[in-house]
C-alpha cells in the first residue's frame, strides 16, 4: 500500500521533498515555462501549512556528477521567492551547508537543496550519498513522476530510509489515470501511438494489445510498418533493422482478433522543412523522392470518429512534425478528437514526451482527462513496468 500526504501531518517535521523542477531556461537562466514548478506548489503547501518545513530535493539537465553553473537551481529558488515563498537556499545538497539551511529554516520556510545530480552518487543511487540526504529529514516525500522511471538515489535508495514515506499528489494522480486506468479500463479502449520511432514503443504496442480494441499508428513509426507492408515510402524516416518486427507485430494483431490501423493517405514534402511545398498522397502512392511529415486528412477523419467512439482513449506520441505549423494538422486533429471524448465522457491520458508538449502548444491540456507529467515514466508505465520510484513508496 502506498500512503498519500493526506494520510499525515507533518506538524513538527522536516519533510524531503522530491520534485520535478527540470524546467527550461533561456541562455540568461531565466525560466521560460514554470507549469512544473506550479503543480508540485500543492503538495509542498500541504506539508508548510500543517506546520512542516519542505526540504525540496531536485535536479536541472545533466550535469552528470559536476557543478555546473547552468545548471543551478538558484533560478528556482527565485522564482519560488518571486512567488512568495520564504526560501532557505544552500549552495549544496548534502553536507554542511546543507544542514546549515535545514537547521536555520522555521515553518513557513522552504529549503532548496542545490542539484541533486552535480553529485554522481545520485544516479549511481550510491548508499552513503543516499544516508546523507535521509539525515537533513525526518519524512519523505516523493512528487516527481517524471523520475520515478530511475532507481536514484533521491528517488529510491532514499525513500527505503524511511519509515514514513509518502506520495505527493501529483504523483498520486499519476498512479490514479494511468496505473488503475490501465488496471481496469472502460472499453472500448483506443490507443494512439506515435513518435518517430518504432524501437522506443514496441514493449508498449504489445502490452496494448491486452488492454485496446483498437491501436491506432501514426508519426514517424508508421513508415517502418508500409516498409514492411512493401510500400515505398522514398526518403522518409525509417528503422530498416526494425522492418521484420513490424511485420511480427502486425501478425501478432490479427493472431489475436486486435486491430492495428495504420495511416491510409499522407501528407508528403520534397524536403524537412515548414516553409516547402507539400500534398496528400495515399500510403500506397509516396514517391521514391517524397518525405512523410504528416497523416493526411482521410486518416484525420478515420482516427478522429473512432476516438469518439471509445471510453477509454490513451495517447503517446504525435502524429507528424508538429513543431512545424505546416505539419501539426494531424496531432491537433487527434488533440481535437480526445477533446470531444472527454467531453462526451470517455477518460483521456496523454502519454507524458512529444505528445503532451504537443496537446500544451495546441492548448488543448484542460480539454483531456490527464496530461501526463513524465515521458519515460510514462512509456514503462504503459509496458506495465512497475516503477522503481512507486515501489519505494509501498509499506
Amino acid at each position: 500500500m502506498i500512503k498519500t500526504i493526506d494520510d499525515h501531518n507533518f506538524n513538527g517535521q522536516k519533510a524531503l521533498v522530491r520534485v520535478d523542477f527540470n524546467v527550461p531556461m533561456n541562455h540568461r537562466n531565466e525560466i521560460t515555462d514554470g507549469r512544473r514548478i506550479l503543480k508540485a506548489l500543492p503538495t509542498i503547501d500541504k506539508i508548510k501549512n500543517d506546520g512542516g518545513i519542505p526540504i525540496i530535493v531536485a535536479h536541472l539537465g545533466r550535469p552528470n556528477g559536476m557543478v555546473k553553473p547552468k545548471y543551478s537551481l538558484r533560478p528556482v529558488a527565485n522564482y519560488l521567492e518571486d512567488l512568495g515563498y520564504s526560501v532557505v537556499y544552500a549552495h549544496e545538497s548534502i553536507g554542511e551547508e546543507a544542514v546549515e539551511a535545514v537547521q536555520k529554516a522555521t515553518v513557513g520556510d522552504i529549503v532548496m537543496l542545490e542539484n541533486v545530480r552535480y553529485h554522481i552518487q545520485e544516479t549511481d543511487n550510491d548508499p552513503d550519498f543516499c544516508k546523507s540526504l535521509a539525515s537533513l529529514a525526518d519524512v519523505y516525500v516523493n512528487d516527481a513522476f517524471g523520475t520515478a522511471h530511475r532507481a536514484h538515489a533521491s528517488t529510491y535508495g532514499v525513500a527505503k530510509l524511511f519509515k514514513d514515506r509518502f506520495c505527493g499528489y501529483l504523483l498520486e494522480k499519476e498512479i490514479e489515470f494511468l496505473g488503475r486506468t490501465l488496471e481496469n479500463p472502460t472499453p472500448p479502449v483506443v490507443a494512439i501511438i506515435g513518435g518517430a520511432k518504432i524501437s522506443g514503443k514496441i514493449n508498449v504496442i504489445e502490452h496494448l494489445f491486452g488492454l485496446c480494441d483498437t491501436i491506432l499508428i501514426g508519426g514517424g513509426m508508421m513508415f517502418t510498418f508500409y516498409k514492411a507492408m512493401g510500400y515505398e515510402i522514398g526518403g522518409s524516416i525509417l528503422e530498416s533493422q526494425h522492418v521484420q518486427l513490424a511485420n511480427k507485430i502486425l501478425d501478432k494483431a490479427k493472431e489475436l482478433g486486435k486491430t492495428i490501423l495504420l495511416p491510409t493517405d499522407v501528407v508528403v514534402a520534397r524536403s524537412f522543412r515548414n516553409d516547402t511545398e507539400f500534398r496528400t498522397v495515399n500510403a500506397d502512392m509516396i514517391d521514391h523522392q517524397d518525405i512523410g511529415m504528416d497523416i493526411g486528412i482521410n486518416t484525420q477523419k478515420m482516427f478522429a470518429e473512432i476516438i469518439q467512439s471509445a471510453n477509454t482513449v490513451i495517447w503517446n506520441g504525435p502524429m507528424g512534425v508538429f513543431e512545424m505549423k505546416n505539419f501539426a494538422k494531424g496531432t491537433y486533429e487527434i488533440a481535437k478528437a480526445m477533446a470531444k471524448a472527454t467531453k462526451k465522457g470517455a477518460i483521456t491520458i496523454v502519454g507524458g514526451g512529444d505528445s503532451a508538449s504537443a496537446v500544451k502548444q495546441l492548448k488543448f491540456v484542460d480539454k483531456v482527462s490527464h496530461v501526463s507529467t513524465g515521458g519515460g515514466a510514462s512509456l514503462e508505465f504503459l509496458e506495465g513496468k512497475t516503477l522503481p520510484g512507486v515501489e519505494a513508496l509501498e509499506n
